[in-house]
């Protein structure tokens, strides 16, 4: 059989304990035993899926959700999407929360602070980000964690779900940042749903090989059935 990437991070969710996640924000409870739980995570592009879980069993539906269009919240992110409009007609939410968005990031938060633009290719940025050895680096990962926030909010209220994972291995590397980011604020603030997005719980899941676990746990059900 085939699955993609996502789709088997989707069976990896369904099928490993509890004890494979860790809550980012919202209430501390399990995920649903019925309903939509959004799977989105960034790595070199934006996964996304979701699983639906019935009485019955349940199913994954894989998506192409990170291209949606990216919706700028504020002056900075304005000032991001006309700078990655001179190289793509239409910006994407994978543009900005993925891997290689982070030099888009911080070319821009570069330029707005006057400052020479330096050349550096996505993995040198991550690495000082995530090390802290260049303070527009730390920077450009906060904001990503902002717009992923953003992002996973959106795909929420797109698809309908009861509760959040985010995943991929940048998720995991990032998993400390998150918590301590405005990713939560970013993630509830959707106007007159907010109540209902505080309510909704997100998670980020650990499992070391959530794909390979996964891709077994949709061969398993294909075949058992």
């Amino acid at each position: 059989m085939v699955v993609n990437d996502f789709g088997a991070v989707g069976h990896a969710v369904a099928q490993v304990p509890s004890s494979d996640f860790i809550h980012l924000c919202g209430p501390d409870t399990p995920l649903p035993s019925e309903g939509i739980t959004t799977i989105c995570g960034p790595g070199t592009g934006l996964g996304v899926a979701q699983l639906l879980r019935r009485k019955a069993g349940y199913q994954v539906l894989e998506t192409e959700g990170g291209h949606m269009d990216f919706a700028p919240l504020d002056g900075i992110e304005d000032a991001l999407l006309k700078r990655l409009r001179k190289t793509f007609t239409r910006v994407s939410a994978e543009r900005v929360v993925a891997g290689p968005g982070i030099v888009a990031i911080y070319e821009t938060l570069a330029a707005l602070e006057g400052r020479a633009v330096p050349s550096h290719d996505d993995k040198t940025i991550w690495t000082e980000a995530i090390d802290g050895t260049d303070s527009i680096a730390l920077a450009a990962l906060d904001r990503f964690c902002l717009a992923l926030g953003a992002v996973a909010g959106d795909l929420a209220l797109a698809q309908g779900a009861k509760a959040v994972v985010i995943a991929g291995g940048l998720g995991f590397r990032i998993k400390d940042r998150l918590i301590r980011s405005g990713f939560d604020q970013r993630f509830v603030a959707k106007g007159r749903f907010q109540g209902m997005m505080a309510a909704m719980p997100v998670k980020l899941i650990t499992h070391p090989q959530p794909g390979l676990f996964g891709a077994a746990a949709a061969f398993a059900q294909e075949h058992t059935q």
